[in-house]
């Protein structure tokens, strides 16, 4: 199933790129990644075209498919195993993780890390809630930023089930990182507890200082 599901993946991706799109889109990501220039609306119909007669993945199609997306050179591979990944989310066990952790940690964008964290990390989290001692050990002191973010978002979509310790906790552990992308995520994060624990998140702000402008903005951002 995964040899002739990369192989119709690369005929229908590779039949619908547009190099005159692909440029703008490699520009937007800083030039780090190289594009075939489907946009994402389009993308994602043919990626119901690849997968339209596919039968229920077992995690090792899974892994295996986002693994070989990963080798290739252009970005909507790794887009459509995010998706991928995402749809099926609920086969995944602890056994992926280090698979997760490579995707993380391998060609790192906010693009991919993002939907990795949040629909994928968090259901499987969600599902084996003996993996939060990963989440923990992933926002130790020295950790990669990237495992960092992804620890901090992985409660996005839990609204009312959020562990609010662990994400204050995380957010305070990591409230004086100068780096943009953690600054950003745990205002992302604090942003969307806010829309469930309005009063917890303004305390939280105001009993920490240390965190950058960027991340109180964007934590109050939707609080009058």
């Amino acid at each position: 199933m995964t040899g002739d599901l990369l192989e119709r993946l690369r005929h229908v991706f590779g039949a619908a790129a547009d190099p005159g799109r692909a440029a703008p889109m490699r520009a937007y990501m800083r030039e780090q990644f190289e594009f075939l220039g489907i946009p994402s609306v389009p993308r994602r119909e043919l990626t119901r075209v690849v997968l339209r007669g596919a039968g229920r993945p077992t995690e090792r199609d899974l892994t295996r498919v986002a693994l070989a997306c990963w080798a290739l050179p252009e970005r909507e591979y790794q887009y459509f195993a995010c998706d991928y990944l995402q749809k099926h989310a609920k086969v995944l066990t602890p056994a992926a993780l280090p698979v997760l952790r490579e995707l993380v940690t391998t060609r790192s964008w906010w693009d991919t890390v993002d939907i990795l964290a949040s629909n994928v990390a968090g259901p499987l989290v969600t599902a084996h809630p003996q993996l939060l001692s990963t989440m923990d050990a992933w926002t130790a002191p020295g950790t990669n930023l990237w495992l960092v973010r992804t620890a901090i978002l992985h409660q996005l979509r839990y609204r009312e089930q959020t562990d609010r310790d662990r994400l204050f906790g995380y957010c305070a552990r990591w409230a004086g990182e100068p780096d943009f992308f953690i600054r950003k995520g745990i205002g992302w994060a604090l942003r969307e507890y806010a829309k469930t624990d309005p009063a917890g998140v303004r305390e939280f702000v105001a009993d920490h200082p240390g965190l950058s402008a960027l991340s109180k903005r964007e934590a109050l951002k939707n609080l009058a």
